[in-house]
């Protein structure tokens, strides 16, 4: 027994000590500091989970058992609290393996600068050096001000560029914004200073009142502009009016019927959580933000626990979503009246209870499944799903069919990466395999393997699957170099038979992977995926289908491409190298002397000699072999010594 499984078991024991009681359990390193805090509505349930069966816990909570040496605990008399002293020995501890969020998302000003033609901009801090520039704010929101700047500047045509002016007119051509009609050009040097700086009054008119006070405004100076028969102005702010108006209606199209509301929405792939929210005020969105949580592995706990398929259970991202709720509020004194999750909650009353007392009115917290609020949720958590394909470098198109993908098969992780296996024969000659590999949703090259059928002969499509697994996940268990991921998904070309024949394999050697067999319809595309149990179909979901039949046509081709390859090189066999004398090498520049087959057995005897890496004897083998009616008493041969 490992000194890991003695802690284990050790650690165990001692849960299972605790009582069924509300309390906080807090675990420890073996320098004796706090690398968890959590907080339990049964201490012996919840604590001896950590030190079971590792396999069903994530890889954060695997991580954090590791070091785990031991643990204090705190009885509590209800589970509220549990949660209230839970989030006070987080803020002063602040465990390695908690959710930490802090609150540094500082303040954001609009910068109005003192020259003659004054720029706008959105900055963090004002300058140190006082005098230079005039500030709007501070505003509590980065987003909400970035976006007012980006639309003020869009409507009123300003320069958002580096050029100086009028240091820079006419030094070059004006830039795309110019002529998408986003910026009036003033690089050009035709705009006077003084219709300039009328367009940075409007801006900032409606940065500071918003586009209603604007349109009046405008609608004012527009009317003015007609009756001093000043068409050309008149028409500019006309355009103006039409931008705002257009604006308010697009802005329609994210309008709630919940005043004010934050929307909560994580992904994870196993290894990365993001964490995205939506802060809604007067129906309308107003605010967004994410956080990344990234688990690496410790050189050692990576090189102890390689054997281990990465796994997390629904249990576990509902205990990180509470975490998360609890750390995100304790930063924020503006706690809406309704926090909209994306998946139920066990403990949402006790957290409802928590934030009703921080706010000191009620507050909900709700799970939508269907209508707008359910459509909200998707949009945020479409959000944080672009975020985590970012950090994996791929797009969400990709990386959103693998979270379908899971959702459909009911995946414990996003299968990131996925191997796909072929069998390819002709009536059981050369009987050989492919295996593709799929790398956030995109084909990975580098990882293909071909495999020659080794222990069968003849046509055993389901003997040969199981040896070609049983060979890869061989290489996997001897750290062999290609062979070292373990994939979060594998594909069979084939039915339920195929499956059969591999399962018992991937059990005997301890390999925990999904394992899905593809069926084919009458045209030969994938209808379904199936387990020895149950079949699911996927030609309902067109961006599964789709995605699905990639991998298949893909392993498919690099199969039947070895295949033809090793009949190629047998049918090469048996027409060259069969011939006394004539190896690998010198049959390929025969080959590449006489260009065919046909053109080497009409070669005379001279000419057979003169050919490359060719002597006389050779020369003899190859002219006998094509000329076997021949009397060889007529051919002036000589061997050489």
């Amino acid at each position: 027994m490992t000194q890991f499984e003695e802690k284990l078991l050790r650690l165990r024991k001692k849960a299972m000590a605790l009582p069924l009681s509300p309390g906080v359990y807090i675990i420890k390193n073996n320098s004796n500091e706090i690398i968890y805090i959590g907080k339990a509505k049964a201490l012996k349930n919840r604590v001896s989970q950590y030190f079971g069966a590792q396999h069903n816990l994530a890889q954060k909570v695997r991580q954090m058992v590791f070091y785990a040496e031991n643990f204090d605990y705190i009885i509590t008399d209800s589970e509220f609290e549990a949660l209230v002293l839970e989030n006070s020995l987080i803020k002063q501890h602040k465990p390695k393996y908690n959710i930490l969020l802090k609150d540094d998302k500082g303040y954001s000003y609009v910068k109005i600068t003192k020259e003659p033609w004054r720029r706008i901009s959105v900055v963090f801090q004002k300058d140190k050096e006082e005098g230079t520039a005039d500030y709007i704010g501070p505003y509590n929101s980065h987003f909400a001000v970035n976006q007012a700047f980006l639309q003020a500047v869009g409507i009123f045509r300003l320069p958002t560029c580096t050029r100086k002016f009028p240091k820079d007119f006419k030094k070059e051509r004006p830039c795309l914004n110019y002529y998408i009609k986003r910026c009036s050009g003033v690089c050009r040097g035709n705009v006077p200073l003084a219709e300039y700086n009328e367009s940075v009054d409007g801006a900032l008119d409606f940065l500071r009142g918003g586009s209603g006070s604007s349109l009046q405004s405008l609608t004012e100076q527009m009317a003015e502009a007609s009756e001093n028969l000043e068409f050309e102005k008149a028409a500019k702010i006309r355009d103006r009016i039409n931008a705002i108006k257009s604006l308010k209606q697009k802005q329609k199209v994210v309008s709630n019927k919940v005043l004010e509301q934050d929307i909560i929405s994580s992904v994870t792939d196993g290894k990365t959580t993001v964490f995205q929210v939506f802060r809604i005020k007067g129906g309308r969105l107003y605010d967004s933000e994410y956080f990344t949580f990234l688990y690496k592995n410790d050189n050692d706990f990576a090189s102890t626990q390689s054997s281990e398929n990465t796994t997390e259970a629904n249990s576990e991202k509902s205990t990180e979503l509470s975490e998360f709720i609890v750390q995100y509020y304790s930063i924020r004194t503006d706690i809406p009246k309704n926090v909209t999750i994306d998946r139920p909650l066990e403990d949402a009353p006790l957290l409802e209870d928590w934030l009703t007392k921080a706010r000191g009115s009620r507050v909900y917290i709700t799970s939508p499944q269907k209508g707008e609020q359910a459509h909200l949720v998707a949009m945020c958590q479409s959000n944080a799903l672009e975020q985590l394909a970012q950090l994996k470098n791929s797009n969400v198109t990709e990386f959103g069919v693998l979270t379908q993908l899971q959702k459909l098969l009911g995946l414990q992780k996003i299968p990131e990466y996925i191997e796909s296996y072929d069998i390819s024969h002709t009536a059981g000659d050369e009987n050989v395999a492919g295996m593709v590999v799929f790398k956030n949703g995109k084909p990975y090259k580098n990882a293909y393997r071909k495999f020659k059928i080794k222990t069968l002969a003849g046509q055993d499509d389901y003997g040969s699957m199981a040896e070609v697994l049983e060979r890869r996940f061989n290489e996997y268990l001897n750290n062999a170099e290609g062979f070292s991921t373990l994939p979060d998904l594998i594909l069979l070309d084939g039915g339920k038979g195929q499956v059969g024949a591999v399962v018992p394999v991937l059990n005997s050697l301890g390999i925990d992977v999904p394992l899905f067999g593809m069926v084919k319809d009458d045209k030969h595309r994938t209808r379904a995926l199936t387990t020895a149990e149950q079949t699911v179909g996927i030609q309902n979901n067109r961006a599964i289908f789709t995605f699905i039949s990639k991998i298949q046509d893909e392993v498919h081709r690099f199969a039947i491409g070895y295949h033809k390859q090793r009949r190629s090189k047998s049918a090469f066999k048996s027409s060259l190298t069969n011939i006394e004398g004539i190896g690998t090498e010198r049959a390929k520049e025969l080959l590449r002397h006489f260009k065919t087959i046909k053109n080497i057995s009409n070669a005379d005897l001279s000419e057979l000699e003169n050919a490359p890496k060719m002597n006389r004897n050779a020369a003899h083998s190859v002219y006998s072999y094509f000329h076997q009616e021949d009397n060889d008493a007529d051919i002036d041969f000589k061997k050489e010594d």
